[in-house]
């Protein structure tokens, strides 16, 4: 027998030599236990206006106006809508009389039982339409009597009445059918939602209407603001610098996927080139930026 065999064979005996003496067996790797969300906090961007950072899934801010306070987002759960509303009471004594959503997804108007009835509910058109297809579930009838009450369509930014400081602005599809941008002109802030993802490739929900290439003219569009601080719906705020970066890794991906298409490559063959696996048994199952884009060039959407 070889001699590196011959000492390896003696190391392997001695490990299990010490495990017995020692009345211990060999014990599986211990399973992480989940960590629980960071708690909530309501940090300042500038003037009156602050972001809500952590708790459950997304984030979520305030603008003190004269008359009062405008949300902007409700948080996943009831509980976490009731935590941004004691935060608020830390900052301001002004009631809660306004709620903007800027977008549809769940992370985003789930809290929203969590607030007074009869407040004014903002959103665009599109959003509100996929909240009403959503809370035709026997399960979300709580939270019909918090559909938007005031709705806005694409075109020149809209001004609601009582919060002349505010511009609210949809771009079409992209994230979903209905993103909206809240935008504070005099502080150089926007709220932007779930048009921007930093660290991981966005992510479009084709059955709301999203397309890639209505996440990249909204980008376009963010960029055009005069704003030097973004808060998304899953990051800390951001710079353009940052928003520019996601601009190019999407236009990049879809040149590449349209050369792909070109040399008759499938949607597998595309999908392998890039890396993508399929997700384990019981994971989340949404197309990746990659099988979207490529189901937007097929299908012509855009």
């Amino acid at each position: 027998m070889p001699r590196k065999i011959i000492i390896l064979s003696l190391l392997i005996s001695a490990l299990f030599a010490g495990v017995a003496a020692s009345g211990q067996q060999p014990q599986p790797a211990a399973k992480l236990a989940p960590q629980a969300p960071a708690p909530m906090t309501a940090e300042k961007i500038k003037d009156n206006i602050y972001w809500f950072k952590g708790g459950v899934m997304a984030n979520g801010g305030f603008c003190i106006a004269p008359n009062g306070v405008a949300v902007i987002d409700a948080k996943m759960t009831p509980e976490g809508a009731k935590q941004m509303l004691a935060l608020i009471k830390t900052v301001t004594d002004k009631p809660v009389t306004h709620i903007i959503l800027t977008h549809s997804d769940a992370d985003h108007v789930n809290g929203l039982t969590g607030f007074p009835k009869g407040l004014i509910i903002v959103s665009s058109e599109n959003t509100k339409k996929e909240m009403e297809e959503a809370f035709r579930d026997e399960k979300m009838a709580a939270y019909r009597d918090y559909l938007p009450t005031v709705t806005f369509t694409a075109g020149p930014a809209f001004v609601l009445p009582g919060l002349p400081a505010v511009k609210l602005m949809t771009f079409g599809p992209a994230h979903t059918s209905g993103d909206s941008v809240v935008y504070f002109p005099k502080e150089r802030a926007a709220f932007v939602g779930d048009l921007v993802f930093l660290g991981r490739d966005p992510l479009i929900h084709r059955q709301k209407g999203g397309t890639s290439f209505g996440l990249v003219l909204a980008l376009q569009e963010i960029l055009k603001l005069d704003a030097d601080v973004f808060i998304s719906g899953h990051n800390d705020p951001e710079t353009k610098a940052d928003i520019l970066g996601e601009l190019k890794s999407i236009q990049e991906k879809q040149a590449k996927i349209k050369d792909l298409i070109a040399a008759g490559k499938s949607l597998d063959e595309i999908k392998t080139s890039f890396g993508i696996k399929e997700p384990a048994a019981g994971g989340r199952n949404w197309p990746s930026l990659v099988e979207v884009i490529y189901l937007d060039i097929t299908e012509k959407r855009f």
